[in-house]
């Protein structure tokens, strides 16, 4: 095995009242996708930004090249060659792809000093070929795909001559066939002589394209060693510190009344003549391909988008959404797909952030009560388990998992009597994952009705009492409990053939 590029060694963090990081150590290796495995809250986040000059360590040091490295900014980290692309990638949407790629680091003519486009240019299309991107270099950033600015970011990180690239989360929001690209992207780095270290919470990616592993839990070192060596099962016992023998809970299913009935809903461009019925205490799951258009179905229901046919029923009576108010007044409540755009505000705080739907239940003459608002947020806080310093934190220093808790929690404050969940486990990790299941069965045993939107047929086949399946905005199949199977699931999915409509 080769010599480690980048050694740390004993790193600890302190933030008050938290210990993010305590003792950890970590060996990065050229040529080698790294695996950086843990639950939302182990540390992850931390120790990306420590190693690329956002966080300054307590404690602890990082050798690169067998050098001591002690970065004042994130400047420094890029100069050293070690370079971050984000879950949620940070670009200037009007700028051309050019520019955001030599953002910070422009070329300029030696003599004149003034920036030399000429030369970024050939540079862009050189880096873009080099990645086998259909891309033009004076492209505006905004008309790209998510999968295209991920692209784009790596291009960036070799502009900068990085020799350490750090991928988190990078194919969240990226199809099947676009995570094969970035796949693809990720070997010829390794090729290259890179060393990537790789942020995932899906296994099958840990399994598909890392090299090694590194597990922490609770901010601290857990293990280490070759994928090759491991399965899914010792992962997830080095993630928790438990086994997870079920990963979804057992349910007694007491179906009650109709509540919710939708008649071939309709919206021009997006979907048609979706139908079904939602009984209290009933889980119907939605699955479908990204693009599916199942998103927008849940949208519309919830008064976000509107119709352009079909009818929407509730306890028997017509209901006309034309604003998500219309919803809320109705005990709708709808948990969004992007928890960071639609789900929290970051830069409020916690107590703010839970008690937003109910904001006017909590004042009086227009002025909020406070100690009414700590109240609420602490008790829905605990009941969704919620690990942060306290609840006047800014919801932005929490992490994905918790910041997904904050989410469920300000919707379950609503009451609600249909509660839609829109890829509720989404970029979080399998004990958060293990938490949001067990709510969504208790909520279904108090008697709600629930709307699972997932794009993982695991989860779809062991929460949903009924399926319905979607392809390219047209419903192909609706199944019971009885009838449940993920090969015949899939290829409804995929448009292959429709299942005879019912329930």
């Amino acid at each position: 095995m080769t010599e480690p590029i980048v050694t740390i060694r004993n790193l600890t963090k302190f933030f008050p009242g938290i210990k993010a990081l305590d003792n950890v150590h970590l060996n990065i290796r050229t040529g080698q996708v790294h695996a950086l495995i843990g639950e939302n809250g182990a540390g992850k986040s931390t120790l990306v930004k420590i190693l690329t000059g956002v966080y300054f360590p307590t404690s602890g040091g990082i050798m690169m090249e067998g050098k001591p490295l002690q970065f004042k900014n994130a400047i420094d980290a890029q100069s050293a060659g070690i370079v971050a692309i984000h879950q949620e990638a940070s670009m200037f949407l009007e700028l051309s792809v050019m520019e955001n790629i030599f953002m910070g680091h422009h070329k300029r003519n030696k003599r004149t000093k003034k920036l030399n486009w000429k030369e970024m240019k050939e540079a862009t299309s050189l880096l873009l070929k080099q990645l086998e991107l259909p891309i033009k270099p004076e492209t505006l950033v905004k008309n790209l795909s998510v999968a295209q600015r991920h692209m784009v970011e790596i291009a960036k990180a070799l502009s900068l001559n990085a020799k350490v690239v750090i991928m988190d989360e990078p194919t969240s929001a990226l199809t099947t066939r676009e995570v094969e690209d970035l796949y693809r992207i990720v070997r010829q780095l390794k090729k290259e002589g890179k060393a990537i270290i790789f942020i995932s919470h899906k296994f099958e990616e840990i399994f598909d394209i890392c090299d090694y592993f590194t597990v922490l839990r609770d901010g601290q070192y857990i293990g280490e060693g070759h994928v090759k060596d491991v399965t899914t099962d010792d992962i997830v016992k080095m993630m928790i510190g438990r086994s997870i023998d079920q990963m979804y809970p057992t349910r007694e299913v007491t179906i009650g009344k109709e509540v919710l009935r939708v008649d071939s809903l309709s919206q021009l461009g997006a979907f048609r003549n979706i139908s079904f019925s939602l009984h209290e205490g009933e889980i119907l799951g939605f699955f479908g391909l990204v693009g599916a258009g199942r998103s927008e179905v849940v949208r519309t229901i919830f008064g976000v988008d509107k119709k352009s046919g079909g009818s929407i029923y509730l306890d028997g009576k017509l209901f006309e959404p034309t604003h998500p108010s219309d919803a809320m007044a109705h005990n709708i409540a709808l948990v969004p797909e992007d928890r960071q755009q639609q789900g929290v505000i970051l830069q409020m705080s916690l107590s703010n952030n839970i008690t937003l739907p109910i904001i006017d239940s909590i004042c009086t003459k227009g002025w909020t009560h406070r100690k009414k608002e700590m109240r609420v947020a602490v008790e829905f806080g605990e009941k969704m388990e919620i690990k942060a310093a306290g609840y006047n934190v800014d919801a932005d220093t929490l992490s994905g998992g918790n910041q997904q808790k904050v989410v469920l929690a300000k919707w379950i404050a609503t009451n609600p009597r249909v509660l839609i969940l829109d890829e509720p486990t989404k970029g979080i990790d399998v004990a958060t994952k293990a938490a949001v299941h067990e709510f969504v069965a208790a909520a279904a045993k108090m008697g709600l009705c629930v709307i699972l939107v997932s794009s993982e047929l695991p989860e779809i086949l062991g929460m949903s009492d009924k399926v319905l399946v979607m392809h390219e905005g047209e419903m192909t199949a609706l199944f019971d409990k009885s009838e449940l199977d993920s090969e015949k699931i899939m290829r409804s999915a995929l448009g292959e053939f429709k299942e005879k409509i019912h329930g």
